[in-house]
């Protein structure tokens, strides 16, 4: 008989995860199943070595949730089975690999190891998907801020449209991409991503590719528009045909970026945010590597 310990995100899909979580008893009938609030659970490390070594492990939330996980075990050698349920508002890592919301649990152990890294407000970040600076961590900030002052379901979309009509400003910016820099005048995305959606469902990096035996992310850099010139390019983010406008936006696989604003802003990292960030330099995996040999 198998043995399941399914931990779930609390503050998850609007504060709804452990509800979803609880359909699993359903589903995993061919062993016992124990839940755990990993709000309740203190260290990581104790509750793997308290786990016996064929467990398998379900971690139950959304990106944020990954988000959290993959940077709160780093460094620690875990020899039991993650698997994974998809239960959050966000849901990009699903979208990733072809999955919806409430998908059978699956092994995720070879997307959640050698991670690339973001080097912001000198702390270095895992990062499951994407980090994004400009109009995505403004969405990101007050999406965030709106869920703690109304507490109900926010509608992200709505959020980028006030953005883009007038709340958001874009910046100057000086980017280095694997050595090489430019300079940008009116940016309003620059994100850099390690799979190919963000934002709860845009399609912003079509060609990335998570598992790539290069390693390589992938920047994007949406420049030089008016208001009223992105607003009639910026839904075609969510179909990912948004690259065929090169004079504005410019993809790049890379190894490592470096972007600098003119003025601070928010920006965000799987979909959590942080207020007034200047400069953030991401790492590829392989360059992870490099940086620790």
């Amino acid at each position: 008989m198998k043995n399941y310990v399914v931990l779930y995100n609390p503050l998850a899909n609007n504060g709804r995860a452990e509800q979803s979580a609880r359909k699993l008893e359903a589903v995993l009938t061919d062993g016992e199943v124990r839940f755990v609030d990993i709000a309740a659970l203190g260290s990581f490390y104790d509750f793997f070595v308290s786990c016996d070594d064929d467990c398998i492990v379900i971690l139950t939330g959304g990106d944020g949730t990954l988000h959290h996980f993959v940077n709160d075990t780093r460094g620690l050698k875990i020899k039991q089975k993650i698997y994974y349920y998809g239960a959050g508002s966000g849901n990009d890592f699903l979208n990733d690999l072809g999955k919806e919301r409430g998908a059978e649990p699956f092994d995720i152990g070879e997307y959640i190891k050698d991670l690339p890294v973001v080097r912001v407000n000198g702390k270095d970040i895992i990062f499951i998907n994407n980090v994004g600076f400009g109009l995505d961590g403004y969405v990101c900030e007050t999406g965030n801020r709106e869920r703690k002052d109304k507490k109900k379901p926010i509608n992200y979309t709505s959020i980028a449209l006030r953005g883009l009509l007038r709340e958001f400003s874009p910046r100057r910016a000086t980017v280095t991409v694997d050595g090489v820099t430019k300079k940008y005048e009116r940016v309003w995305l620059a994100p850099t991503t390690n799979g190919r959606y963000f934002g709860g469902g845009m399609k912003i990096a079509p060609d990335q590719d998570r598992l790539a035996s290069d390693g390589k992310m992938t920047f994007i850099v949406v420049h030089d528009l008016s208001r009223a010139r992105i607003i009639p390019i910026f839904p075609e983010i969510f179909k990912g045909t948004h690259v065929r406008h090169t004079k504005y936006i410019e993809v790049v696989k890379c190894d490592e970026v470096t972007v600098r604003f003119d003025a601070s802003c928010a920006m965000q990292i799987d979909g959590e945010s942080i207020s007034d960030v200047i400069e953030y330099t991401a790492y590829s995996r392989n360059a992870v590597k490099k940086r620790k040999a």
